[in-house]
């Protein structure tokens, strides 16, 4: 990463960059980011309303990230090439540069810890914060994590499964681990990876 601006990411971006990829070098260098505390805690609507993984400092447990090499030559820029990927306004975009020193965004810390020991010019990463309570009218546990997906239907019940199982393994946050232990989960899984299947056939 010496001398390069990288891009973080943990969930969808990975397996879904679409407007990014122009920007970005091909591969993911999967489990080379810093550890940030992630869990399945943000309900998006981009998502059909099933729960994206974030940076939650209250309910995150540490997990592995994964990194891109920006194309671009200032981390302003490559910020800017994330914020239009995920419809977020700049400061809802982490970002750590070395040229100026700025350090913003939840996770900034350890960003900037992983940074100076890469010897990475600057890092950027989604901010967006968890919104359970402000969707589902509850706080956010893994109770009322499990309840709001019972209680979607159709697409939405697709997608969100999908998304949970599509995620990198590195992101292994309680949630997802205690719905890989319900049967419901698994039969629904197995579900949605067989639509799939027979869509792309």
């Amino acid at each position: 990463m010496q001398g390069c601006i990288a891009i973080i990411g943990w969930g969808s971006l990975i397996w879904d960059p679409e407007i990014l990829s122009p920007h970005i070098a091909p591969d993911w260098r999967m489990g080379a980011g810093p550890a940030l505390p992630l869990e399945f805690s943000r309900i998006s609507p981009k998502r059909k309303m099933g729960l994206a993984v974030c940076i939650d400092a209250e309910w995150g447990t540490p997990c592995a990230t994964h990194v891109a090499v920006s194309l671009r030559q200032e981390t302003a820029a490559a910020r800017a090439d994330l914020a239009a990927r995920e419809r977020a306004p700049l400061d809802l975009i982490g970002i750590v540069c070395t040229d100026t020193g700025a350090a913003e965004g939840p996770g900034a810390g350890a960003v900037a810890e992983w940074v100076a020991r890469n010897g990475a010019r600057g890092a950027v990463w989604t901010g967006l914060r968890p919104n359970f309570h402000d969707h589902a009218g509850r706080p956010f546990d893994h109770d009322a994590a499990e309840a709001w997906l019972l209680g979607l239907g159709g697409a939405s019940r697709d997608e969100a499964v999908r998304y949970i199982e599509n995620a990198p393994a590195g992101a292994d946050t309680p949630l997802r681990r205690r719905l890989g232990a319900r049967d419901w989960w698994r039969a629904e899984a197995a579900r949605v990876r067989a639509l799939d299947a027979r869509n792309a056939g």
